[in-house]
């Protein structure tokens, strides 16, 4: 992402850790800019984005429909005690789905890909940061948060975001269907948690 992300300074194996230089600038989230500015921040995420998810080449193993599968399943016996049978089994079907959808290869993925991670300059350049949850996953899945969150109120930004991102496929509508579920139930879970 060049100078739109901070840079890698160092990496610990002894003690799982990076260390990155400083990025200045105002969380997209608490920016009071202009309506316009704001549709130019979202196009520039989605350039940003589509180069990151392009920063490494596609795996081919392991089948992450399968394994999203699993690690849904990890979350929904940790809040049984806090999830009613009929959350439980929408997450089940969707996750089943979202198996049926596989294999798809896996690219670098931010993960928390929100306003919040996204930082506005004074000259209107956006910039990415915390990249602690990165990892290579579905592609799709770094859109869930803001299908769900932000472009249900403001179609505005989805087609600003998309203008700079690429065209979704169907594939990518139905990942983003199948997971926001998922996304859901492991914020309440972790959220009865704290």
């Amino acid at each position: 992402m060049g100078a739109h992300a901070p840079e890698l300074v160092a990496v610990s194996t002894d003690q799982p850790a990076i260390v990155v230089t400083a990025y200045s600038g105002l969380q997209l989230s608490e920016a009071r800019i202009e309506r316009s500015q704001e549709v130019g921040a979202y196009r520039q995420a989605g350039e940003l984005l589509r180069q990151f998810h392009g920063a490494g080449p596609p795996w081919h193993e392991p089948d992450l429909t399968v394994w999203l599968a699993e690690r849904g399943e990890y979350w929904l016996s940790r809040g049984l005690d806090i999830l009613t049978a009929a959350e439980v089994a929408d997450v089940r079907a969707h996750l089943q789905e979202l198996t049926g959808l596989g294999p798809i290869p896996p690219v670098p993925c931010h993960l928390d890909f929100m306003p919040r991670n996204l930082l506005v300059r004074p000259d209107g350049e956006v910039g990415v940061i915390d990249f602690e949850h990165s990892r290579y996953d579905l592609a799709a899945r770094d859109l869930v948060r803001l299908a769900s969150r932000i472009w249900a109120s403001r179609p505005d930004l989805e087609a600003a975001f998309l203008a700079g991102y690429g065209a979704l496929d169907d594939r990518d509508g139905q990942i983003i269907a199948h997971c926001t579920p998922l996304d859901s139930v492991t914020g309440f879970i972790r959220g009865a948690a704290s």
